[in-house]
C-alpha cells in the first residue's frame, strides 16, 4: 500500500511539473505574440501615413518597414499576465520576417514533492513570433490604390480614409519554431 500511495505521489509532481513547464510555454509564446503584435499595429499606422502621404507602399506591405513599436513592452506585460517575467526580448528576423524572439521564467512553481530534486522548480521557456505579410500591391493610378490581399481585393482611395481594413488584414503574427 504504501507503495501505491508513493506511487500516486510521484506522478501527482510529474504532473505537476508539466503543468509548470506547460504554463511557461504559455507565457511565453504569448509574450513573443504581443510583442510582434504590437509592431504589426506600428506597421499598420505606416501604411495609412504613407497611403495619405501618397508614398509607395510596396516595401511596407512586404513587411520591410520600421518596426518601431515597443515589443518588448508588450512582451513584458504579456509575460506578467501569465504570472511569469522576460529574462530577455530580442528582435530578430526569421525567412526574412521581422519579429521578436522571448525567454520567460514563470513565477510560479511545481512546489514542494516527494521526488528528490524536484522541489520549487521553476520553468523557463522560448517563443518566437514573426510579422507576416499577407497583401501585396496590384495597381497605382495616382488616385487610387489597389492591394490583394490573402486573394480579396482591396481598393483605396488617399482622400477618403474611411477604411474597413485592420491591422490583421495587411499582416498576420505567427509563432516559428
Amino acid at each position: 500500500m504504501a507503495a501505491l500511495l508513493f506511487l500516486a505521489f510521484a506522478f501527482f509532481a510529474v504532473a505537476q511539473a508539466g503543468t509548470v513547464r506547460n504554463g511557461g510555454q504559455s507565457a511565453a509564446d504569448a509574450a513573443a505574440l504581443g510583442a510582434a503584435q504590437d509592431d504589426r499595429d506600428e506597421l499598420f499606422e505606416d501604411f495609412l501615413d504613407k497611403l495619405v502621404a501618397g508614398e509607395d507602399l510596396e516595401d511596407l506591405l512586404d513587411g520591410l518597414g520600421s518596426l518601431a513599436g515597443d515589443g518588448c513592452g508588450e512582451a513584458d506585460h504579456f509575460a506578467g499576465r501569465n504570472r511569469s517575467d522576460v529574462l530577455s526580448c530580442d528582435q530578430v528576423t526569421r525567412n526574412g520576417h521581422h519579429g521578436y524572439k522571448v525567454k520567460v521564467r514563470t513565477r510560479f512553481d511545481t512546489g514542494d514533492t516527494i521526488v528528490p530534486g524536484a522541489d520549487d522548480k521553476k520553468a523557463e521557456a522560448t517563443a518566437t513570433a514573426v510579422i507576416k505579410p499577407r497583401c501585396e500591391l496590384k495597381g497605382d493610378d495616382e488616385k487610387l490604390i489597389e492591394i490583394e490581399c490573402d486573394g480579396e481585393d482591396f481598393t483605396l482611395d488617399p482622400d477618403d480614409i474611411d477604411l474597413e481594413l485592420r491591422p490583421s488584414d495587411l499582416f498576420s503574427v505567427v509563432l516559428v519554431g
